[in-house]
């Protein structure tokens, strides 16, 4: 089957996580037989901000470090009409334009053949509620929401006739343990600093442990104003930048342990949705301290990493998990089981056509039902 993936950008992944999670799920595809095709923005705002702060080489390494991955832009000029014509499932992401999100959900009303979904993995169902509500999805098969929670908001708000959760997940075939690297670091933290959605929790679940701890550390991400450069360094911490999602799982290998930092909103407003970088971490094989949040829907096991319900307790849980091997070897095998066993790209694809032989176009159906026989 022909997937078209209406995506912020596949190319960029500078403040753009959903790219992690689409690479994944389209090389998964590929790697089935089914044809793949992602469309952006010619002038998005993560690829643009890449562009500024890299330079064309970094917009480069995507077809180097994702040679079998296909991702076209569109202009003004672009004849959605005819790509929509080709295929058999187009999933939307929910940073399109809204009048280009109106316009592909009438395609579908006025005759395509296709399964049309619409896929939200943000948090702006609750911190921009009318940005969502003013968005045109009645013409859409279903919504696929990275959360429970999330699914329960638009079924609350009536935005949507079938919604699924379909969480985001690690594309295990680049993240993966390399046990062979040197560890040269203690801790490293990954993650962008955002909209002041965590200033506060970053400052009390990663600087000062890592300042009263004195371990050695390095912070790679984007967005980071002068006044958090100059807290990350009061603390020991070097600041590397933007990192390329290929390299992350280098980073990872050559440092002891890492810690998860979900954004607010996430927390008080949309529990039970880790960020992706959680997901990729353990699928690395590094032990992981994670700052509070409510795993609802039970994604992970006791053991698969620790909770500290506070700063001080971060301190204290890092201080343990750096000088205490077998805890720290112990906690790695268990997340990155866990991982393996149900939250990697393949598993979301797995969902994915299940709720594609259940709820498809009858084109969809079909294909699937044919591919099943022929197996």
């Amino acid at each position: 089957m022909r997937f078209l993936l209406y995506t912020h950008s596949l190319v960029s992944d500078w403040n753009h996580g959903n790219a992690h999670f689409l690479r994944g799920v389209m090389r998964d595809l590929v790697a089935r037989g089914h044809e793949a095709i992602a469309l952006e923005p010619e002038d998005g705002w993560s690829r643009r901000n890449l562009l500024a702060e890299r330079g064309p080489l970094a917009v480069e390494r995507f077809r180097r470090d994702f040679p079998g991955l296909v991702s076209r832009t569109y202009g003004p000029d672009f004849d959605h009409q005819a790509a929509l014509h080709e295929a058999d499932v187009v999933i939307v992401h929910e940073w399109t334009e809204p009048g280009l999100v109106a316009r592909i959900g009438r395609a579908r009303r006025d005759g395509g053949r296709f399964t049309l979904f619409f896929h939200d993995t943000h948090h702006r169902a609750v911190s921009q509620q009318r940005a969502i509500a003013d968005l045109i999805l009645q013409d859409y098969d279903g919504i696929l929401a990275f959360g429970e929670t999330l699914r329960q908001r638009y079924l609350d708000a009536g935005w949507g006739r079938l919604v699924f959760t379909w969480h985001e997940a690690a594309d295990d075939r680049l993240f993966r343990p390399l046990p062979d690297v040197e560890k040269t670091g203690d801790l490293v933290w990954i993650g962008n600093w955002g909209d002041d959605e965590r200033t506060a929790e970053l400052h009390a679940f990663l600087i000062k442990p890592v300042a009263e701890l004195g371990i050695d550390g390095t912070v790679c991400g984007v967005r980071y104003p002068e006044e958090a450069q100059t807290a990350l360094r009061g603390a020991g911490l070097r600041y590397r930048g933007w990192i390329a999602n290929a390299d992350v799982p280098m980073a990872f290998a050559q440092h002891q342990a890492t810690v998860h930092i979900p954004r607010r909103p996430y927390v008080e407003s949309l529990p039970g949705i880790p960020t992706i970088r959680m997901f990729e971490a353990l699928a690395c094989g590094i032990p992981l301290v994670s700052a509070p949040w409510d795993d609802v829907e039970g994604l992970f096991r006791p053991g698969d990493f620790l909770f500290a319900r506070s700063g001080g307790e971060m301190t204290t849980l890092l201080r343990q998990v750096l000088f205490d091997r077998a805890m720290a070897n112990a906690l790695a095998a268990s997340g990155l089981e866990t991982i393996r066993a149900r939250h990697t790209c393949r598993h979301r694809v797995d969902e994915l056509l299940a709720i594609l032989a259940n709820h498809g176009s009858a084109r969809v159906t079909d294909q699937l039902a044919s591919r099943e026989a022929a197996q």
